[in-house]
């Protein structure tokens, strides 16, 4: 069964750039379907490496659980990674490993917060407990700059090199299936395309993203 793309809709939780054009063609590779394989693209047809994938529904997010703690360093005075996905109430460490302090900040609505001049590991994680997404900076060195991602589902992850992603163990049901990717400029919001899973066997999809400078 293939499911035809439909328009997207431009929901304001994610920062993405204007779309000028986003396809996303979805086909079951037999008749049902519990994994899902996305290959995402830019607007030339080139794969885009570090995509975030995630699929979305009602009973994904009353499943939704806290993750382990993970890790943003700052390093060569760079962040790394320089994207980040999480669950809603997962902790996240910033480490600084390097030989310089640095002032790391957010102001965005989804996580404010500073951590003053320091180096080392901070003595406590941030939990980022609302969905949307956070923008980093160090207000020392102004050409760093970080992405934390929160999602209401424990269904996610970013693409690999040559733009592919697998999710496993995917439950039968109804699915918002959403695609962001930190060149895009701020300011509109995430593709979001229906998706139906079914209850074994492998559904493709593939996504591609369109953009213009604003």
């Amino acid at each position: 069964m293939c499911l035809h793309p439909r328009p997207a809709s431009l929901a304001a939780t994610v920062l993405v750039a204007p779309l000028l054009s986003a396809v996303l063609l979805v086909c079951a590779a037999s008749a049902q379907a519990a994994a899902l394989e996305v290959q995402v693209s830019d607007s030339s047809g080139k794969a885009l490496a570090g995509a975030v994938v995630f699929v979305e529904s009602a009973a994904a997010k009353a499943a939704v659980r806290p993750g382990a703690m993970v890790e943003v360093a700052q390093s060569n005075r760079q962040f790394s990674p320089m994207v980040t996905v999480v669950s809603v109430g997962t902790p996240v460490s910033f480490p600084n490993r390097d030989t310089v302090r640095h002032h790391l900040y957010s102001f965005s609505p989804t996580k404010k917060f500073e951590i003053k001049l320091y180096v080392g590991t901070p003595a406590a994680p941030v939990v980022f407990d609302a969905p949307g997404v956070a923008v980093l900076g160090c207000n020392i060195h102004d050409n760093m700059a970080a992405w934390v991602l929160v999602v209401e589902t424990n269904h996610f992850g970013l693409t690999g090199a040559d733009g592919k992603l697998s999710l496993p163990q995917l439950p039968a049901g109804n699915y918002t299936l959403r695609t962001w990717h930190p060149s895009l400029a701020p300011g509109a919001a995430a593709l979001d395309q229906t998706l139906l899973v079914a209850a074994s066997g492998t559904a493709q999809a593939a996504v591609r993203l369109a953009w213009a400078a604003p």
